[in-house]
């Protein structure tokens, strides 16, 4: 079965369910690395959203929808620098940033090429990561980097020009390829996030820690009152008992150690729809009942499902080139090039 079938179902579930995508560090990266789930490079600082032409411009032109609601043409390999830029840390590995650079290009040429985003249908991609992927101009990087602005600029634009033109392919078309701040252990299967199976995005090991990972581990605290009104509202049907004990039983984990399912005052919720609720940074959750409320400890941030952006700068510092990452984290796939 092509791949594009495959997808299909999970593609309108992946449209809803992202609270991150996809991949972000201020600290953080992919989905935390943006939103702290960034970093990067274009040229000399121009207009928002646009980045000067280069000499050997890409075979792909794409249009991006910008924040003010206005769509650029942009060169395709100028824009991975801004994606690349915002999407991870300019501090992280060559090889991981070069292991990003191919990953948002094919997932940018799987929205251009399978399947085109419905929230935006005139333009192939939008500078929000919750629909697309993260994206800063030269402006918004000159005022974050500060002095360090040429250096990481250089860095950046070195990842994906090395990498120019190269994506990811399955079965002949680009890969839906996700990815993600960082896994607790492990990735997660895209099945069991979005109910789609797809056979590149399967549960692989994932070597990064607590050492490496800021605020790989993280606590929520809730008061029993704020629980009780938080499931009330996304579950009305709930009848909690008078043991708060009981309030949560019935939990069922995925073969990569996040919550597949639970039930809570006797209905069954997906473990995504519990991390929604109370804002958890993943889905690898433990569950402890206290005497003034219930906390929640969560290991790693993200959906889980594809690369682990921590997970590939642990594997460029010990050797791995991107190529390695990329196979590791998207099981079965081969490469192809724009520019043959």
């Amino acid at each position: 079965m092509k791949a594009t079938v495959i997808v299909a179902v999970l593609l309108a579930a992946f449209a809803i369910a992202l609270p991150f995508v996809v991949l972000r560090p201020s600290g953080e990266a992919g989905e935390d690395i943006s939103s702290g789930e960034n970093e990067n490079t274009a040229n000399e600082p121009s207009g928002e959203g646009q980045s000067q032409p280069e000499a050997n411009p890409s075979p792909v032109t794409v249009d991006v929808l910008m924040e003010d609601g206005s769509i650029v043409p942009m060169d395709l390999e100028e824009y991975l620098k801004g994606v690349v830029a915002a999407e991870m840390p300019a501090s992280f590995e060559l090889e991981a940033l070069k292991a990003q650079a191919v990953a948002a290009r094919t997932y940018t040429l799987y929205k251009m090429w399978v399947q085109p985003s419905q929230n935006h249908p005139d333009a192939d991609v939008c500078t929000d990561y919750n629909c697309c992927k993260a994206y800063s101009s030269p402006e918004k990087l000159t005022e974050r980097w500060g002095d360090s602005y040429e250096e990481n600029r250089a860095k950046i634009a070195q990842a994906v020009d090395d990498t120019r033109g190269e994506y990811m392919v399955y079965e002949d078309e680009p890969v839906l390829a996700v990815f993600h701040s960082s896994s607790a252990g492990a990735t997660e299967n895209s099945a069991d996030v979005w109910g789609g199976s797809v056979p590149y995005l399967v549960s692989v090991q994932s070597p990064e820690d607590e050492s490496q990972v800021t605020n790989y581990v993280s606590d929520v605290t809730v008061s029993f009152e704020e629980f009780e009104s938080t499931v009330k509202e996304n579950c009305p049907e709930t009848v909690l008992p008078e043991d708060k004990n009981a309030w949560i039983t019935d939990i069922v984990y995925t073969d990569s150690g996040r919550i597949d399912t639970l039930n809570v005052g006797g209905v069954t919720i997906k473990g995504t729809q519990l991390r929604s609720m109370f804002s958890l940074r993943s889905t690898a959750v433990t569950i402890q009942v206290g005497d003034s409320g219930i906390t929640f400890t969560s290991t790693g941030y993200g959906h889980g499902v594809g690369m682990s952006q921590y997970g590939a700068n642990t594997m460029a510092q010990e050797g791995s080139g991107y190529r390695d990452i990329l196979t590791w984290y998207y099981t079965g796939v081969g490469f192809a090039n724009l520019e043959e």
